[in-house]
């Protein structure tokens, strides 16, 4: 799971189901364009958006871009970071036609072009007060990550370890591991994962 200290804002359930599976943060949704009557829901985002920052990730067709837009005038914008989608034809499997648009929402993207998505907005890696040290390539090297026979099967461990997805590049690695983990604790997942390796092979 990746950690976001903000509060996420979607569209609808099924988008909030699907960060949920890998991103551990608050999710609220605005129900479609519901968030336009919907007083006590613009004061609650007013608030949270005060408290802890607010990142809008909704579809990228007209209908998303208006919610975002409502948003972005109902709340300082200060507090608000943008994060966009791109544009991908397609039809979600739960629905029996493809939105007016034809491409894709939040629910039918990917896990690795959502965390993209996140990542060029700049939530991913937000320093965090308490502030630690880097995990660098080195560290990754020295813990027979990369660089080494069996590094591919180590890294794809680390990467189910941590929820990440398994085509991730080494050097985006190294930025979200920085976000959700430290050197100590990069070197206490990959002594699991090898435990859990010998008893399966035991």
């Amino acid at each position: 799971m990746i950690k976001i200290d903000r509060v996420i804002i979607v569209e609808g359930k099924y988008d909030k189901i699907k960060l949920s599976r890998f991103i551990d943060a608050p999710i609220i949704t605005t129900d479609g364009f519901g968030i336009f009557k919907d007083k006590e829901r613009q004061k609650m985002l007013r608030k949270l958006a005060e408290t802890k920052g607010l990142v809008v990730l909704t579809d990228s067709d007209s209908a998303g871009f208006l919610i975002r837009s409502f948003i972005g005038g109902a709340v300082d914008k200060k507090y608000v970071i943008n994060a966009y989608i791109p544009d991908i034809k397609g039809k979600e499997k739960r629905k029996n036609q493809p939105s007016k648009e034809g491409t894709l929402g939040v629910e039918g993207m990917t896990e690795e072009v959502i965390m993209n998505a996140l990542e060029k907005a700049g939530v991913l890696c937000e320093k965090s007060e308490q502030k630690h040290e880097e995990i660098t390539k080195t560290d990754l090297y020295e813990l027979g990550l990369s660089g080494k026979k069996d590094s591919a099967v180590k890294r794809a461990e680390i990467l189910e370890y941590y929820g990440l997805p398994s085509r991730m590049p080494a050097n985006q690695l190294v930025k979200i591991l920085n976000c959700i983990t430290t050197p100590q604790g990069l070197s206490e997942a990959v002594k699991s994962t090898e435990k859990k390796g010998d008893n399966q092979c035991g």
